[in-house]
């Protein structure tokens, strides 16, 4: 598409980055995104829920609070409209959790049902976050764990029984559907107290897509520890049977930017979350390293699994491993 060109379109679609920041007369700025799925799981509300947190992690990225949304719906007419209330009834909690009110939408006639969000928010021009701000000598966070792409998928194609409390997968499902209702705003709140200016959210693009759009829109490079990593408990069995469509994609998006230590298996395996897609993921900050560790505390006391993951490096710094452009990401066996 053009590229949109206003003086008072502060962020466009340059850098690709979460979502538009519209500086309005008053110095403060409007943040505007919009994101909408197919159910990943079985319980319309959950699905809701999950939905409504997803769409909002974009402004929550920017740095902005959510102010109001409208829901995008496409629903089969064959299928019982008492479904979609729970949907948005769900969407609605989580509104109500983030402090934001839905105030109507539009639905069209769809073959799959899909939902989501039209999100606006705000922000003092002053916290905004962008993926282009990442500085050489800065760490980075990440504030939830990876591998809900994988448990996506294994729901789909395992028996209902499987995905219950008491099935196969029962505590990695409930433990990434907590992960996937859980609000990015705590996380966004402290990054900004951290004073960041760098950040995006994790999510269809996975960890290396979204870390490597950071990097090219920074002109710098990674360095992650692979140990660092945090990842749903167990997440790692569902790798040789569960990888979704998007995983592969990713990876090969990024391309050789990325480069994996570790055994021929190991590396595979790696590559294979690192490329996860992500639902309603976590935040990617990049930081000083002090205001980072200092972030991390705040949010493992609150419950969240975050952590230093690693740092960001000149581009240039990597060029004896095979990675001398911006965006390249290594990802060390320790």
């Amino acid at each position: 598409m053009p590229t949109p060109d206003d003086p008072d379109l502060v962020v466009g679609i340059d850098h690709g980055d979460d979502a538009l920041v519209w500086r309005r007369p008053d110095g403060r700025a409007l943040v505007s995104t919009v994101d909408f799925f197919a159910p990943l799981v079985d319980d319309p509300a959950t699905w809701g829920r999950i939905a409504a947190a997803n769409a909002v992690s974009d402004v929550y990225a920017m740095g902005a609070d959510p102010l109001f949304a409208v829901n995008i719906v496409g629903w089969p007419a064959d299928l019982d409209p008492e479904l979609l209330g729970q949907v948005m009834a769900g969407g609605s909690a989580t509104a109500a959790e983030g402090g934001w009110v839905v105030a109507g939408g539009h639905t069209i006639d769809a073959p799959e049902p899909f939902y989501g969000q039209a999100v606006t928010g705000e922000l003092n021009l002053n916290d905004l976050m962008t993926n282009d701000a990442a500085a050489p000598g800065d760490a980075l966070v990440l504030t939830k764990p990876l591998g809900t792409g994988l448990v996506a998928t294994a729901i789909k194609r395992l028996e209902v029984a499987d995905a219950a409390p008491a099935g196969r997968i029962g505590p990695l499902v409930a433990e990434a559907i907590a992960e996937m209702s859980r609000l990015n705003r705590d996380a966004a709140l402290v990054a900004r107290r951290a004073g960041a200016r760098a950040a995006t959210d994790v999510t269809g693009f996975g960890l290396a897509g979204h870390l490597h759009k950071m990097m090219v829109a920074s002109g710098a490079a990674a360095v992650l520890h692979w140990a660092d990593l945090p990842l749903l408990d167990g997440v790692t069995r569902l790798v040789p049977e569960f990888q979704p469509g998007g995983t592969g994609r990713n990876l090969g998006w990024v391309g050789d930017a990325l480069h994996v230590e570790g055994s021929a298996r190991e590396a595979g395996a790696r590559r294979a979350l690192l490329g996860d897609p992500q639902t309603s993921g976590g935040l990617l900050v990049s930081l000083p390293p002090a205001r980072a560790a200092a972030m991390v505390v705040e949010l493992v006391a609150s419950g969240h699994r975050a952590a230093v993951i690693g740092g960001v490096v000149e581009a240039g710094a990597l060029e004896a491993e095979g990675g001398a452009v911006a965006g390249s990401v290594r990802v060390l066996d320790g």
